[in-house]
């Protein structure tokens, strides 16, 4: 009896504690996240630098739903079409590909650590309702493009802009905004400079998809 009553009292605790820990970046800008910890660690050191949505190109967010996350604005935090067609495509064999959504992504980047494993999937799931509920889908979209690694000990699209292109990322063009998108599955093998094989035949593929993106509005939610 003493054991339930210290495990639901931890249960209480995670759950109350997590839905503040969300609530908090809701309006702040998260300072650290274990990824960019293991950087610093790893003696990589930590390039980031914040930039609101309202001022990122919005050639970048467009970029990121053709390359990661057709139906973003659809959604709530689950695309449950893309999960079946990844489950489908691991049980036939070859490469395993998953069906992680931009809001899985997020909450994993942001609140969680690199990796698989049940634990860390079920804890995934439950960040990201609680960031589609509490941020909603342009804060989501704003702390992603800010959080995410871009390049070895780069995170956020700013400071990728920055490192590849040398300007910041509230003037991107659509290729640009293509490039660092294709670096985002594997930032520290990819690089957006002189890109090189897939990364520059993925590259050009987002770019083409970003007007797609554009024309049928699948950025909708992210206009205000």
């Amino acid at each position: 009896m003493r054991i339930f009553v210290w495990l639901l009292k931890a249960v209480l605790i995670f759950v109350i504690g997590s839905i503040l820990w969300v609530a908090a970046y809701r309006f702040v800008a998260p300072p650290v996240t274990l990824t960019m910890i293991g950087d610093a660690i790893g003696g990589h050191g930590i390039t980031k630098s914040w930039m609101p949505l309202d001022r990122i190109d919005p050639s970048m967010a467009r970029a990121a739903i053709a390359a990661e996350d057709g139906r973003f604005c659809e959604h709530s935090g689950f695309d449950y079409k893309a999960i079946m067609a990844a489950a489908a495509r691991n049980a036939r064999g070859g490469k395993i590909r998953g069906g992680s959504t931009i809001s899985q992504q997020t909450a994993k980047n942001v609140f969680l650590w690199q990796g698989g494993g049940f634990f860390r999937k079920g804890l995934e799931a439950w960040f990201t309702l609680l960031i589609e509920n509490i941020w909603g889908k342009r804060r989501i979209m704003e702390v992603y493009l800010n959080v995410a690694e871009t390049g070895i000990g780069t995170y956020g699209v700013n400071a990728g802009a920055q490192r590849y292109f040398g300007h910041d990322a509230s003037r991107m063009s659509d290729r640009e905004a293509a490039l660092i998108a294709a670096v985002l599955p594997l930032p520290k093998k990819r690089a957006a400079i002189d890109p090189k094989g897939f990364t520059r035949r993925y590259g050009n593929s987002i770019n083409a998809r970003i007007g797609v993106v554009r024309g049928d509005g699948l950025d909708g939610c992210l206009r205000k």
